[in-house]
Formats: structure tokens, C-alpha cells, sequence
């Protein structure tokens, strides 16, 4: 599945082999690798992931000192509902994307601002 708002590019990929292709051809596409962020359920996942595709995982840069803080204090749901909002997702999308990563699947997001 893949999503377009103004400012933001996201696709639901079955595994992180197909993220790492997913972010790779963002980046031949134009898209800037510090603008390319990949999210799994499991933050070690998450962590392969971004070692293996020269992606970014969603930090205190995009979140805020505020939301990352209260991260500490959230479900991993609420925390991935969190960093997808902090890219410019709504809560409604956020929620969507949320349940696939529930399901295994690892969420692929470009900005392009």
C-alpha cells in the first residue's frame, strides 16, 4: 500500500528486505537519505533495517523533546502512532499504518520537505 500526502511518502512493504529496496529506489528517485525514515513493530527490527538501508529511524529531530520524553512513558503502539504523526500523517493514517506493523510489515516513509 502506498500513501502521498503534500509532504510526505509512505508504503507498507511485507519485510526488510523489501524496504531496503523500497529505500533505495527513493533514493535514486531524488529523495535525500536523511529524509527517509523506515518503522517496524520491533525497534530491534527497526534498528537492521536502517543499518542495512541507510534509512533513518524516527528520533528526537523529527519528534520533539516533548513526544520523544513521552515515549518513554507510551505503549509501542502509541509511540509508532506518535513518530507517524511527527512526520505529517494524520491520526486516522497513523492508526492505518499502525495495525499493518502489528501484522509484521515494516512502513517506509520519504518527506519531502
Amino acid at each position: 500500500m502506498e500513501f502521498t500526502n503534500t509532504k510526505s511518502y509512505a508504503k507498507v512493504v511485507e519485510n526488510g528486505t523489501q524496504a531496503v529496496q523500497e529505500v533505495k529506489n527513493l533514493r535514486q528517485s531524488g529523495y535525500d537519505h536523511d529524509r527517509i525514515y523506515v518503522l517496524a513493530h520491533d525497534s530491534d527490527k527497526t534498528s537492521r533495517i536502517v543499518d542495512a538501508s541507510d534509512a533513518n529511524s524516527v528520533g528526537i529531530k523529527e519528534e520533539g523533546v516533548f513526544d520523544a520524553f513521552a515515549n518513554l512513558f507510551r505503549s509501542r503502539g502509541d509511540e509508532l502512532r506518535a513518530k507517524i504523526v511527527s512526520l505529517g500523517f494524520t491520526e486516522a493514517e497513523a492508526g492505518f499504518y499502525e495495525k499493518q506493523l502489528d501484522l509484521g510489515k515494516v512502513l517506509v516513509i520519504a518527506k519531502k520537505d
